[in-house]
């Protein structure tokens, strides 16, 4: 892990940032080198395909600047690891870059180090090194993970096939209803955790060597369902009556003058980072029953066709759609 070669500020040495806060997080690991190169070194494992994804977070578009540093950390990890969940594959390790804005002293730089620690721990996950720098923008982490599926097994977008089945899993909207609570605009304390502490379904690997495609729910449930679409050439029908809500989504919706257009809402909403996969009908029992043996439920939300695009329905007429997800920029 790197410290840029300048003063540090705020008292902040980054060298012994690295030694102090990131160092120990390493667990000992050998192929960290102790974070003293530029590098790790990486063994190979027979059998197995190594998975790697990259995802960023930026303080004012993915958190709020009044969110706390260990849950922002946390955060972090946990959308990567969705990643990796939705291709069956186990986390292994990763790597970190921070740029820190002047307003992360000490305190709050050992905060988001300790959120790691929470995480890393809990997710049987190791950091391998990364890189620290100081920025005059708003605060920015990205991370890097690592994981290990079965040589062939990874559940990829494009591999739906026409008569398959769309699952999803947990409950879908609660992060876009959570980001509206972190602003004040409602009240829903369950859905501000999901939202600042989502959960990945690392625990539905084995559900998943059941199903044909999978892809994590990260921009919204249409968008992302969209995708699977697009890799594997077919259309999705997705049906918002059998959209899995939470207490506080269902409530949402029935307090609503127009329910199909919150139900749209909750959909293409984002920060959810469920799993929407695809199965075929004769498997989606066993699926079913072997993710609630590993303690979540997945819910059939449509269909697979022959065709382009994901159309969406209520009560069983077509719900036009302005937008599917969040668009990156």
């Amino acid at each position: 892990m790197r410290a840029e070669d300048r003063p540090p500020q705020d008292g902040v040495d980054e060298f012994d940032l690295i030694a102090r806060l990131f160092r120990p997080l390493t667990d000992g690991a050998p192929e960290a080198l102790d974070l003293l190169d530029d590098a790790a070194v990486l063994p190979s494992r027979p059998g197995f395909d190594l998975v790697v994804s990259k995802d960023m977070i930026v303080e004012g578009v993915h958190f709020l600047s009044a969110d706390p540093l260990d849950t922002v950390a946390r955060k972090l990890l946990r959308v990567n690891l969705s990643d990796l969940a939705a291709k069956g594959a186990a986390p292994y390790a990763y790597f970190l870059a921070v740029a820190w804005p002047a307003r992360c002293g000490w305190p709050e730089r050992q905060a988001f180090a300790q959120g790691l620690r929470v995480d890393q721990d809990a997710f049987k996950i190791t950091l391998l090194g990364g890189d620290t720098s100081a920025t005059p923008g708003p605060l920015t982490a990205s991370a890097t993970v690592l994981g290990w599926v079965p040589s062939g097994g990874a559940r990829l977008r494009s591999k739906a096939r026409a008569g398959d089945v769309v699952l999803v899993s947990g409950v879908i909207g609660d992060g876009w209803l959570g980001l509206k609570a972190a602003l004040g605009e409602i009240v829903a304390p369950g859905a501000l955790q999901r939202y600042r502490l989502p959960e990945p379904r690392l625990n539905l690997r084995r559900a998943l060597t059941l199903a044909h495609a999978c892809a994590d729910v990260s921009d919204g449930l249409i968008a992302d369902a969209g995708r699977i679409g697009i890799a594997s050439g077919l259309a999705l029908e997705i049906d918002l009556d059998r959209l899995p809500l939470s207490a506080e989504g269902l409530r949402y919706v029935n307090q609503a003058w127009d329910p199909a257009a919150v139900r749209a809402a909750l959909a293409t909403g984002g920060d959810d980072y469920e799993l929407v996969c695809t199965a075929a009908p004769k498997r989606v029992g066993a699926l079913i029953a072997e993710a609630r043996a590993a303690g979540t439920d997945m819910t059939a939300i449509g269909q697979v066709i022959d065709g382009q695009g994901v159309t969406v329905f209520h009560q069983g007429r077509e719900v036009p759609l302005t937008v599917e997800g969040y668009r990156h920029g």
